[in-house]
């Protein structure tokens, strides 16, 4: 076994447990105690914090560092790291969703092709939370080119779809991924069209890293989620959803505000214009608010509405009826 794949497999041993006795840790290596104390000083000088104790119960063992030295994961373990943070991108977490980009695209430049493919076989059994409706990333190598050209100023050609079905090929300055309501959102600079542009980025296929680079242009908002949502916001919607809700509007406002508007009718009531793509989502926004509401359109919203609460009240009738028929 040559030096550096001893050095591996030291770390690996390491990482599967911290505290090692010597004679057994040179035993697992197949080198004598001497060749694991230089293997041990050549790890300690690239910064990894090993300290080693003598007498009965003595060893050596991996302390927690300033710094977090690179890692040796085997391929499962590689693949449940990947996995994780794609779920922590794309849902609702306390962490960063930007952090967990960031980490991915970092971790999957240096992984070996076999574990990519590995990772990429595994997408498809990803799937949206049960009753979360919001798009989740499914490919992850299009999501870390995306977050790569971002961090390295290389302009980038991808085909995208658009929220009525429309593809286009798009070229463009990389500025920003955003994460935010259960999405994932790349801010860019549109070469064709000379002017910002937001996309998401479950529906970006094919990116590729032109390695043309760029100079960051200075962004057009102080805060990334707001620009999104105001981007959004502003688009055209499948259904333009428009309701009066019976609670004060401040009230409403913190439950709705990132994805429609609220307008104060009076100090008890307001109406809340929503723009949505899923009718599902939506009448579950709505639902959310938990006050009296009346829905005014468009159509095919009144009627989805109407089907919800059709269908929750069968759902309750039995159960009420044998909570009456028990009452004297």
């Amino acid at each position: 076994m040559s030096t550096g794949t001893r050095a591996l497999e030291l770390l690996g041993l390491f990482q599967s447990r911290r505290h090692w006795p010597g004679d057994e840790l040179a035993r697992r290596l197949g080198v004598s105690p001497r060749t694991l104390r230089r293997d041990i000083d050549d790890l300690q000088e690239l910064g990894y914090p090993i300290t080693s104790t003598r007498g009965t119960g003595g060893g050596y063992q991996l302390s927690p560092g300033g710094s977090l030295p690179p890692l040796v994961l085997r391929e499962d373990e590689a693949a449940a790291v990947i996995m994780g943070l794609k779920e922590i991108a794309t849902g609702s977490h306390p962490t960063s969703g930007d952090a967990a980009v960031s980490a991915m695209a970092k971790i999957v430049q240096v992984l070996p092709e076999r574990i990519r493919h590995r990772i990429d076989s595994l997408r498809n059994v990803s799937v949206a939370h049960e009753g979360d409706p919001r798009a989740r990333i499914t490919d992850v190598a299009a999501l870390t080119t995306v977050a790569l050209a971002c961090r390295d100023h290389d302009a980038l050609r991808f085909t995208y779809r658009a929220r009525d079905g429309e593809v286009s090929e798009r070229s463009v300055h990389p500025h920003r991924t955003v994460s935010t309501d259960s999405c994932l959102y790349l801010i860019a600079w549109d070469l064709d069209r000379a002017d910002w542009r937001t996309f998401r980025i479950d529906r970006i296929s094919g990116p590729t890293r032109t390695r043309q680079k760029f100079g960051p242009r200075r962004l057009p908002f102080t805060d990334p989620v707001e620009y999104v949502h105001d981007q959004v916001r502003s688009m055209p919607a499948r259904y333009p959803i428009h309701a009066t809700v019976q609670a004060p509007a401040e009230r409403v406002k913190q439950e709705i505000t990132r994805y429609g508007a609220v307008e104060p009718i009076d100090d008890a009531s307001c109406d809340v214009y929503l723009p949505a793509d899923s009718l599902d989502w939506a009448t579950f926004c709505l639902g959310a608010v938990d006050a009296p509401l009346t829905v005014h359109g468009p159509p095919e919203a009144v009627d989805h509405v109407h089907r919800w609460g059709q269908r929750l009240t069968a759902g309750t009738e039995d159960a009420m009826g044998r909570g009456s028929s028990g009452t004297s």
